[in-house]
């Protein structure tokens, strides 16, 4: 579709009667906006508008513009973007506001949710001293007030515990309890719009299900309208009234979201909805060696008090049992806060912990720290966030050669850059590349590096914490692709971590279900999927089901 015609609809009869009636119509209209970086234009000339209570989507892959024109309403975007058009909140143009007047909108009566929470919230203070802050600043409450709002905004997008929790650091929480928390700050002000990039990126299933009847509840009480970002169409079919597509800074479709999911006219729309991962064909019973067995692994922590609560234990993991064999993958799922991820460090030697880990054989649950380095090359880690795994000063090659350095020093510089030549090529990154920097590359390019850092030690198992979770579905495809060829190639055995059950399907073998620590159902995949022994796991199931069909 030409620019022309997705502008000819971008302002449809989408919204719902609710959006049309004397309470405002239209409060946020994007005219012919244009953001551009120097000679580069990633936004243009988009147009589309927002009606009261409407949940509108802006849908595209990573590039495509969609959070670019979302900062550009907030005065967001960095020094060397310019943006012009109009963007009108209720008839006032923002882009000619001046500081002092946006900042009497920004927050107040337009708020956002970022996606990535951890970047959102500031480290150095508790999450009840950060939403106080801004009851305090948005809605003039005094401070004890602000601090009794704060509790009901906790129990209010169900943060368990608000009255500790309040005290907690943002380091302290799982990232589903981070997200919810950077939630409570977006609507502290009961604002008119809230912007939601995509808010449930980081969250399981029945938490994202949550978040959304959350939102929509609040829509429905606050006549709020709600912009819903996501890079998965199939994600927003049940929320959305209208969806708005982009490619590459442009609109290519625009329209009500029964006219968009039933007869889209672009292919670039009819292949997000179809961009999904497929189940996995059930593989032969497995008869191969066993990589990792663990027996009865507990992690306990201890947690300080605070001025509501005193000082406790609690058992991260609680006797978990799994065995994983070579060539295959075991899916770990479990809701945020289940101990998926602490069980994967515990397995790796990289938290503390009571059981036993064998581990080719060997009992390495009692190693010390210098009998376990010569193992490190054996036992990968592939983390959710690759932008923050990587380090920003080092190049793609530096990057993906740095367990050479330590694991085999005598190598010397131009070796490691064939090694590197080499892995690189094999995660399908152009070896030409990697004289870059991790910024230079996409999302689904800098996950391939972070895979190539961890194969070209050569493992026999790599732990994969939710790798594809804040990646684009066609981009999910080709890595989960990746890594099965990879796994055939060198008969690796996987742990993979994920909240999203579609893609554990696609990838697993075997499946263990994690609830407050515990693991409470392990069994070949197929037979989870299709027959549950547990509730619990019927409950996971049943949301995955729902966000895959709305």
């Amino acid at each position: 579709m030409k620019q022309g015609e997705a502008a000819a609809d971008a302002n449809p009869p989408s919204g719902p009667a609710r959006g049309q009636d004397g309470a405002g119509g239209r409060i946020l209209c994007f005219r012919n906006l244009t953001v551009a970086y120097g000679n580069a234009n990633v936004v243009k000339g988009v147009s589309f508008s927002v009606a009261r209570g409407e949940v509108a989507a802006l849908v595209g892959e990573s590039g495509s513009g969609k959070t670019q024109t979302v900062l550009a309403a907030l005065k967001l975007l960095p020094p060397q973007a310019a943006a012009s058009g109009s963007i009108e909140f209720d008839g006032v143009d923002l882009l000619s506001l001046s500081q002092k007047r946006l900042n009497s909108i920004r927050g107040r009566r337009i708020a956002m949710i970022f996606q990535e929470p951890m970047s959102a919230l500031d480290p150095l203070f508790t999450v009840g001293d950060q939403i106080g802050a801004v009851l305090r600043l948005h809605a003039g409450l005094s401070r004890r007030a602000a601090a009794r709002r704060t509790l009901e905004l906790l129990d209010l997008v169900e943060i368990p515990e608000p009255g500790r929790r309040c005290h907690s650091y943002p380091h302290e929480l799982s990232g589903g309890q981070r997200q919810r928390v950077a939630i409570a700050m977006a609507i502290s002000c009961d604002p008119d719009v809230l912007i939601a990039d995509e808010p449930t990126t980081a969250l399981d299933v029945t938490v994202a299900a949550r978040i959304f009847d959350l939102l929509a509840a609040l829509r429905k009480s606050l006549g709020m309208a709600l912009i819903f970002i996501s890079h998965d169409l199939g994600l927003v079919r049940g929320v959305a009234d209208a969806v708005h597509v982009l490619r590459h800074g442009e609109l290519v479709e625009s329209g009500s979201a029964a006219q968009v999911f039933q007869n889209p006219r672009c292919d670039y729309t009819r292949l997000l909805l179809t961009a999904l991962p497929k189940p996995r064909e059930p593989r032969p019973a497995p008869g191969g060696p066993e990589v990792l067995r663990a027996e009865g692994v507990t992690v306990r922590f201890r947690l300080r008090g605070g001025w509501f609560a005193r000082a406790r234990e609690i058992k991260a993991v609680d006797g978990a049992s799994l065995v994983v064999r070579e060539g295959r993958t075991l899916g770990l799922v479990g809701e945020s806060g289940s101990g998926k991820s602490t069980l994967a460090r515990a397995l790796l030697r990289l938290a503390p912990l009571s059981g036993a880990v064998i581990f080719e054989g060997e009992d390495i649950s009692r190693l010390g720290r210098e009998a376990l380095r010569g193992l490190r090359r054996s036992m990968q880690l592939v983390f959710q966030d690759p932008y923050g795994s990587l380090s920003p000063r080092m190049t793609a090659g530096d990057i993906v050669t740095e367990g050479l350095r330590v694991h085999e020093p005598s190598m010397s510089r131009a070796e490691r850059d064939v090694r590197a030549a080499r892995a690189l090529e094999e995660v399908l990154i152009d070896p030409a590349l990697r004289r870059r920097f991790p910024h230079e590359f996409s999302g689904g390019q800098r996950q391939r590096i972070a895979i190539a850092r961890a194969m070209i030690l050569k493992p026999r198992l790599v732990v994969l914490d939710e790798p594809t979770s804040a990646l684009d579905r066609t981009v999910q495809i080709d890595i989960l692709a990746l890594l099965e060829r990879l796994q055939e190639r060198h008969r690796l055995a996987y742990v993979f971590i994920s909240h999203d059950l579609a893609v554990v399907r696609a990838v697993a073998d075997d499946i263990g279900v994690m609830k407050e620590g515990r693991i409470i159902e392990i069994g070949n995949a197929l037979q989870i999927f299709e027959n549950p022994r547990e509730a619990y796991t019927r409950t996971l199931l049943a949301a995955s089901f729902h966000a895959s069909d709305i």
